[in-house]
């Protein structure tokens, strides 16, 4: 049974996810993925299995922040649905077989790729640089396509496709929030076929005695997505009020720090 202590941390952890999805428009995995290996760890978890559930369990902990996000750029119409309906097969079939492919992988290998893409995220933000748009949209085979990489990588590192699929729509000429829109868009098939995959590849894991479903730790699930949903929101309001240029540079120092901390961690 989950301690008091724990519950206050994931909520903890969550708001402070959820507060920075919101004012910076990232996913949580960056941080949910090196804090929770760091947890679990802690709590006991073999270190052959501990990244393979840290990516099931933030996987499956931004479904609802997804689904959040999703809604408030619909509301806004910035979700660019034919592109989101060319996109999203492709995205749930390479999320899905990402998760059987990082399932294969070993801890050591799943910690380098992680901390690899991470620093690429890092740069990606400190320097602020978008590409310039070069080409018009593809057609269908291509999106179908695009979507399969998107999912693939987010699949191995948990993350909603943002840092893929923005500067991918970019490039095909999308404007800027529509683009940001229909990522985010994305990011909820992305989630939802991550955490079955993770549920699935993981099953000879569970252990009803810890709440884990596969490589899906249910109580961090809840716990940490109850409050980023709801804190999330705060942070798209802060985000006209506080200085997003300098906060995104020291975000991205914390991402390469909290990944190096983890690769350490299973060295």
């Amino acid at each position: 049974m989950l301690s008091y202590e724990w519950i206050i941390f994931y909520l903890l952890l969550g708001s402070f996810v959820g507060f920075m999805a919101g004012l910076l428009g990232i996913g949580g995995g960056g941080i949910l993925v090196p804090v929770l290996t760091a947890v679990f760890l802690y709590q006991g978890v073999p270190i052959e299995q501990v990244v393979h559930l840290a990516l099931g369990t933030a996987m499956a902990s931004i479904v609802f922040t997804s689904f959040s996000s999703m809604r408030a750029h619909h509301a806004r119409g910035g979700v660019l649905w034919p592109v989101f309906r060319f996109m999203a097969p492709g995205v749930i079939a390479g999320t899905f077989v990402g998760t059987f492919l990082a399932a294969r992988m070993n801890t050591l290998h799943l910690s380098i790729f992680f901390t690899v893409f991470m620093a690429y995220v890092a740069a990606q933000m400190f320097l602020d640089k978008k590409p310039k748009p070069s080409r018009e949209l593809t057609g269908r085979g291509g999106l179908f396509a695009a979507g399969g990489g998107i999912g693939a990588v987010s699949a191995l590192v948990s993350i909603g496709g943002g840092a893929l699929t923005v500067p991918y729509l970019i490039w095909q000429n999308i404007d800027v929030k529509k683009a940001i829109g229909t990522s985010a868009a994305l990011g909820l098939p992305i989630s939802l076929a991550g955490s079955l995959g993770y549920l699935i590849n993981g099953w000879s894991q569970t252990s009803w005695d810890k709440l884990t479903l596969g490589y899906v730790n249910l109580p961090a699930v809840l716990t940490i997505a109850a409050a980023s949903f709801w804190i999330a929101p705060l942070g798209a309001r802060m985000a006209h009020r506080l200085p997003v240029a300098i906060l995104k540079k020291i975000f991205a120092c914390l991402l390469v720090a909290l990944s190096l901390r983890m690769l350490y961690s299973v060295l």
